[in-house]
């Protein structure tokens, strides 16, 4: 019995081509997709975008939403405080401009 041949290079390149060209073959061989199913899919995605465009603006609006809840907690305390600290105009306009830059600054 005769021993292992190791497979050079040149068998080695052929059998690679050998499998490209059917893996080709099998692709061509393949059905395509007609019009209706193409269309199908197209529609398919738009509808799936637009479920997750919905779903975004949602948790934006719930998220701005509990934004402006907490800046308005946040101004009554101030208020609250203001009130029972007694303070003159002048130092509630101060407090009332700094809320207004802080505000700025976070909305950027």
């Amino acid at each position: 019995m005769k021993g292992f041949k190791e497979p050079g290079f040149q068998d080695r390149a052929a059998a690679s081509a050998r499998a490209k060209n059917s893996a080709v073959e099998k692709l061509k061989a393949a059905p395509k997709p007609d019009a209706a199913e193409l269309a199908a899919r197209a529609a398919r995605q738009v509808e799936r975008e637009a479920k997750e465009a919905a779903k975004r603006a949602a948790a934006r609006e719930a998220k701005e939403a509990a934004q402006r809840a907490e800046e308005e907690r946040l101004a009554a305390l101030e208020a609250a405080k203001i009130q029972a600290a007694g303070l003159t105009e002048a130092e509630r306009k101060a407090a009332r401009d700094a809320k207004y830059a802080a505000r700025k600054k976070r909305k950027g």
